[in-house]
Formats: C-alpha cells, structure tokens, sequence
C-alpha cells in the first residue's frame, strides 16, 4: 500500500491541509493587528518627539536636528492641531511628499483594518500615509503623521514569511502526531481486519489463518470481535455444506440398490403378514412401518441434497379444498383420533405448486401428530399482495432441542428417530415460491406455524 494513496497518506496531508486552513483565518487579524502595532509605534515615537520639542526654550529646532527627528520616527512630518490654547506645531522635512492616503487610527474597526492591512500588502507602489492618532500625552489629545508606505509593507511581509514558517512547523508536528496516533489507534487495528478479511476469502475453511480478534472495547474492537464470529459461523456453514453435499452424493449413489433392497424386503414383508405364525403376523406391521421410514428417510434426504432446489408446477386451485385432502393421510401414531379443522374461507385460492403445498401442509400435521397433538387448525387470511395461512395444533409443544435448531437440517429433530428434515424441506419449498414459514408460537398450549405465500404467480416469480 503506497503511502500518499493509502489511509495514513491521506489523514496526513489532510491534517496539514486543514491546520493550514485554519492557519489563514487565524493570519488574517494577526498581520492587521502586527501593522497597526506597527503604526502605533510610530505614533508613540512622534509624542516623545513633540514632547522633547516642546521642552526647548523656544519649541524649535534647527533643520538638521528635525531631519534627524523625523528618520528616527519614519516620518516626514509630525502635527499637532491647533486647540483653543495652542497653535498649530510640529516638525517638517524642507519638502515633504504629497498624501496619498489618509488613515485614522482613532477608532479602528476589526474588518476594516484586516482590509487596510491586505490593501497595503497587495499595493506595490510606495504610498504617502497621512495617519491620524490619538496623543493623550499632548494638549488637544491628537497628533498626525506623514509616513512612507513601503517600510511597513516590508515589515509586514517578513512577518508574514514569519508566520507562514511557523504555521508550517506547527501543521507538520500537528500532522506527526495525529498521523501517528490514529496509525497506531485505527490504521493499523483497520489493516489487520483489512487482512483478515484476505485471508478469510482466499481460503475460508482454514481457522489457523485467522488472527484473534482485538480486546478492544470501542468500536474497531467490536467490529473485530463481530468480524471473527461471522467468520467462524461462515465456516461452520461451509463445512455442514460440504457434510451435506457429499452425503447427498453418496445417497444418490447407493439409492437405486437401497431401493432394490427395500423392495425385496417389502415383498417379503407381505408375505410374512400371511403367515399361519401368530407371532409372525404380530411383528409384521411394525417390521413393514420401518421398511416405510427406511424409504421416507432416503427420499427426503434425497430431495434436501438435490442442486437447483424443486422445479415448481403452478396451477391455481382452492386452499380449502387441499387443506380438506389432508384428513384422510393424518392420524396418530398410536391410534388416537386426530382431527383436521378446515377453518379457511371457500373462495381463497393459490397460486401455487400444488403438491408441494400439500406436502408442507402434510408435514406439519405429521409432526403435530407424532408430538401428541389431537387437532390440526389450518386458517387462511390476505395480506396484501401475499396469503398468511396458519397452521397450529393443541400438542404441548416443540421441545427445547428443536427449538434451538428449529429448520436445520440434521438437527431440528424434536423426537427420537427424527430426522429434522421435515421443516428444513418445508422453508425450501416455501422459498421457492417466495414465500416463507415462521414460527410463531410454541408452548404448553400448542404450536402455530405462520406460512407466507405470493397470492399471485408474478410476485412468486420475482421473490424465486
């Protein structure tokens, strides 16, 4: 990373940019302040010559000495105004210059001598000032001056190249110690994540790779911390992935002579329900219902591990008519009655796969019924464009594993010899339709799942 394009670059010339910038508004009062010292010394300089003049016995000098006087005031000529007791005195050269400017330094405002001191830096002639002061040493309170322009434009430049050198040094240690402080404060703490994220992409199943996360307590630290869980539960999710796809490779293998082999057992199976052997018939009802979980088991692994998820065969049809089909595939495991309560309207339609719906419908009533529920309730209302239907049983609820793991696939699982892939199938085919299931109730008084479908095949086209 150069340093000029990288972060630490810019934050330094940024610093030194905007000190400097700081630098000028500052500036500006500080030369207007510097030339009106500077005049106010020449005032203060022409009182104590006025006074010196006005000690002498005859309150004259001769032309030499006021020469003399004058060059060391800067001045062509020093007045004090006549008062109603004194007349008009001072000292003159024997040719003083024409006036090219008068200034008053009476009442001196803040803008207007930041504007008279850039007027005098941005002048480059030699002006004649006429300055008026006040002299609260003489009699009248009041004196005058006549100076040349150019020394004080000469001393206001050098003060100028004296402040320029100054706010330089000042922006560059400035610059230093920000540059150093947020280099070591959040440049680096940044190019430490910057790199983690690298290492992470280019290969983000190898933990070793990964740094630990910073125990900082302000923001970078917590962006660290949460950078590192996110990685770690990418990762966790890319190896249940690749767990998932080799087992669905290797089922696919195996499932044309698994089948074959559930065939011959089924036949067998049927044959032994017809046998004089009581205990024979006995035990092949319950030998037949595990050949059919064996089946179930493969085929929904098969249809979890498949690529490209269900192709969809929409058609449109009434809910209540498929929630009605439902009654005669449920019923308790043990024989208990089970009851189907159709609550959804008669002129509610889907637009939807037909099948697939049902299979989601169905599989949630076969849950509810293996957890010891006695009623399935299925109700159906519009949600603007979509169609909420609700799916809840009087059971007592989803058991804590499976609340914990709740559309996981492998680990969902709220009874023995679960799977957990029965919701895991179900959020897929909801998600193709654009769809989804949520839950949103489970306790003592049972379990309600809430199943959002498109009412329309465009929207389902657009959310797949």
């Amino acid at each position: 990373m150069r340093p000029v394009t990288g972060l630490s670059g810019r934050l330094l010339l940024m610093t030194v940019a905007f000190v400097m910038l700081v630098e000028v508004f500052v500036y500006a009062p500080s030369v207007a302040r510097f030339r009106l010292d500077w005049l106010e010394a020449r005032v203060s300089a022409a009182q104590l010559t006025v006074i010196a003049l006005e000690a002498t016995p005859d309150q004259s000098v001769t032309t030499e000495l006021a020469n003399r006087l004058l060059d060391q005031v800067g001045a062509h000529a020093i007045v004090v105004p006549p008062t109603a007791t004194a007349v008009r005195r001072g000292i003159f050269r024997d040719m003083p210059p024409a006036m090219d400017l008068s200034l008053d330094l009476r009442s001196p405002g803040f803008f207007p001598l930041i504007a008279d001191a850039f007027g005098t830096l941005l002048h480059s002639g030699d002006r004649v000032l006429w300055v008026q002061a006040e002299a609260p040493e003489l009699a009248g309170g009041r004196i005058d001056l006549l100076l040349d322009e150019a020394p004080l434009r000469r001393a206001m430049i050098a003060f100028s190249w004296r402040i320029l050198g100054l706010s330089l040094l000042i922006s560059f240690l400035t610059a230093a110690l920000v540059f150093v402080t947020l280099r070591w404060m959040i440049v680096r703490p940044l190019r430490d994540i910057t790199r983690s994220i690298l290492l992470f992409r280019e290969n983000p199943e190898d933990a070793t790779r990964i740094d630990a996360p910073a125990q900082r307590s302000d923001e970078i630290g917590i962006v660290h911390r949460e950078l590192a869980a996110m990685e770690e539960t990418v990762r966790q999710s890319l190896r249940q992935r690749a767990r998932l796809a080799a087992l669905g490779e290797a089922v696919t293998r195996i499932n044309h002579d698994l089948r074959n082999i559930l065939t011959t057992v089924s036949l067998l199976s049927d044959r032994l329900g017809a046998s004089d052997d009581p205990e024979v018939r006995r035990v092949s009802p319950t030998l037949m219902a595990a050949i059919d979980r064996a089946v179930q088991l493969c085929q929904r692994t098969l249809d979890f591990a498949r690529d490209g998820g269900p192709l969809l065969k929409r058609t449109r049809f009434p809910l209540a008519d498929l929630v009605a089909e439902l009654t005669p595939v449920l019923s308790a495991p043990d024989g208990r009655p089970f009851l189907v309560d159709n609550r959804v309207a008669p002129g509610v339609d889907l637009e939807a796969d037909r099948d697939l719906v049902f299979r989601v419908l169905s599989n949630l009533g076969h849950n509810a019924a293996a957890a010891g529920a006695t009623r399935l309730t299925v109700t159906a209302a519009a949600e603007g464009p979509d169609l909420a239907i609700e799916v809840g049983d009087d059971g007592p609820g989803l058991p804590p594993k499976a609340m914990a793991n709740l559309f996981q696939p492998f680990a969902g699982a709220g009874r023995s010899g679960g799977t957990g892939l029965g919701l895991a199938i179900a959020r897929e085919l909801m998600r193709a339709h654009g769809g989804d299931i949520v839950l949103t109730q489970s306790d003592a008084a049972g379990t309600i799942f809430r199943l959002r479908l498109p009412a329309a095949a465009d929207a389902g086209n657009r959310a797949a």
